[in-house]
């Protein structure tokens, strides 16, 4: 079985999520690579030393300059005359292709999968991960999108993958590229955090949560997260939010500070090496699933944490 994995960059380098749905696709046969964009020759150089991977397609046009799902998935639609399966990270690019694909190509997507149990069978969160669901597909062509977390980052050095251009389909002037406005910040995305804090509601405004928060995670070197709470509240922007509708982290240390614990929220952090939760409340749910609890007012404990680091 040959399986297309699209590789998820920013246009100079290859990131983490497509590491983890290297080794998902791995399990499925030989691991072929798309890197589709404009002026990605170094990002296919980059492709090709990811350790398992045989060859890797580089679709060098302007069309693919901003990873428009309308323009690339007739391009992934193309190659998948030579593949059985196409494998993308479950990422706002990933989810945004791949139903397309699968569209195209009339078969049914499996998302976000955490297991490959064979080549046709695999398993996947339903109930906002409280189940556990083994899919079966009789398909011929498959589609599917990869749960980061679930799975080991393939080595990024050890391959000596083919590199081979392919032709564009080109711009199929559906939609177009007007603006971005990328957040930017000196502390590690939450994707490929080490160490997350995460506040909630309980910091009551965006001021606490900024003098609360994130002087802790400036100390630990940590990413910065919230619960949807928080952000509905304006707290914090869109792109710190953990949970079933924000991102799927698994840190080695996480750390919910004011975070009550809905299963929404715990949908996106539970696979966390070691939860610590900081709480007034003795009953909240996120101590059910911390490994380290701490009954206080987090406005107290946490500056005097800070303070002791």
């Amino acid at each position: 079985m040959k399986t297309l994995v699209w590789v998820e960059h920013d246009g100079a380098v290859v990131k983490d999520a497509t590491l983890a749905t290297v080794t998902a696709a791995s399990k499925l046969g030989d691991v072929h690579l798309l890197v589709a964009g404009h002026n990605v020759g170094a990002v296919g150089d980059q492709a090709a030393k990811i350790a398992g991977v045989a060859k890797v397609h580089v679709a060098d046009d302007a069309a693919y300059a901003h990873a428009l799902a309308e323009n690339v998935a007739p391009l992934v639609v193309e190659l998948m005359g030579h593949h059985d399966a196409f494998v993308a990270p479950a990422t706002t690019h990933g989810k945004n292709i791949a139903p397309r694909v699968a569209a195209l190509l009339d078969v049914m997507q499996i998302s976000d999968i955490l297991s490959v149990e064979s080549a046709d069978t695999f398993t996947r969160p339903i109930y906002a991960g409280n189940a556990i669901a083994t899919v079966q597909t009789s398909d011929k062509k498959l589609v599917i999108t990869v749960r980061g977390t679930a799975f080991e980052k393939a080595a990024t050095e050890g391959g000596s993958a083919a590199i081979e251009a392919v032709a564009g389909t080109g711009d199929t002037g559906k939609s177009n590229f007007v603006s971005a406005e990328i957040a930017k910040s000196e502390r590690p995305e939450l994707t490929s955090a080490k160490v997350i804090v995460s506040g909630g509601r309980a910091l009551q405004n965006s001021e606490n949560f900024h003098t609360i928060i994130e002087p802790l995670a400036d100390k630990l070197g940590a990413g910065v997260g919230a619960s949807r709470a928080a952000v509905d509240a304006g707290y914090v922007p869109n792109d710190y939010q953990v949970g079933q509708t924000g991102k799927i982290v698994a840190p080695e240390v996480y750390i919910a500070v004011g975070i009550s614990g809905a299963i929404q929220h715990l949908a996106g952090m539970k696979d966390s090496k070691t939860i610590i939760a900081i709480n007034k409340d003795e009953d909240a749910p996120i101590f059910q699933v911390a490994d380290i609890g701490l009954v206080g007012d987090l406005f107290k404990v946490v500056p005097e944490l800070t303070e002791k680091l």
